[in-house]
């Protein structure tokens, strides 16, 4: 599971940071917006909703972009990968996870935003790479080590390949969920994570 805390950006020096402040700041930053949007998304307002000051927030975070990302990073954070007996099952359930995860309007909207301004700011694609897209990769570590010691996927030949295949794997099941929740509109329910687990597990299990 993710060992980095979900809501800790660099380290910066002054009074230690307040947990429940921090907690306070990330829900305040969820709700304004999902009613405001990014357009008319502020700090101010963020601060205002959190009963801080807005140089607490700057203490915290440079601007308005990392803070949406540490919003939902920790929302990507609640995400687990419990042992339900086979790769198959394992997969269905993160799945159904992930998707309900993307139903919550402020999962949507904040990861729709931050993924949107990622296009012209690299800085902002690297925390985003970093903070939510590197966290969640154990989870794929996680399963296929499972996996694999039930005898239900072969082992790497090398470090090298078996890196290449853990993104691929991530690549595979994030990108396909958010297309389909997001881009397509489309309900990720049992039966279509049924099926496309099985379309995934069939190419896992023949050699990647």
């Amino acid at each position: 599971m993710p060992s980095q805390s979900p809501t800790t950006p660099p380290s910066r020096t002054g009074r230690p940071r307040s947990v429940e402040a921090d907690a306070a700041i990330l829900v305040a930053t969820r709700a304004a917006l999902v009613e405001l949007g990014w357009s008319k998304f502020s700090m101010g307002d963020v601060a205002s909703r959190a009963g801080v000051a807005k140089t607490t927030l700057y203490r915290r975070w440079a601007n308005k972009n990392e803070l949406v990302v540490d919003a939902v990073a920790v929302l990507f954070d609640e995400l687990e990968l419990p042992d339900r007996g086979s790769l198959t099952a394992d997969i269905e359930g993160v799945v159904l996870q992930f998707s309900a995860l993307l139903e919550r309007p402020e999962t949507k909207t904040a990861l729709m935003a931050v993924v949107a301004e990622s296009t012209r700011d690299e800085i902002l694609r690297e925390r985003i790479r970093s903070a939510i897209v590197d966290r969640q990769k154990c989870l794929v570590l996680l399963g296929r080590e499972r996996a694999q010691a039930r005898g239900e996927l072969p082992y790497e030949d090398s470090p090298t390949q078996a890196a290449r295949n853990a993104d691929l794997i991530f690549d595979v099941i994030a990108g396909a969920v958010v297309h389909r929740a997001l881009v397509s509109a489309e309900p990720v329910d049992a039966d279509w994570a049924r099926s496309f687990t099985a379309l995934l597990v069939s190419g896992l299990t023949s050699g990647l």
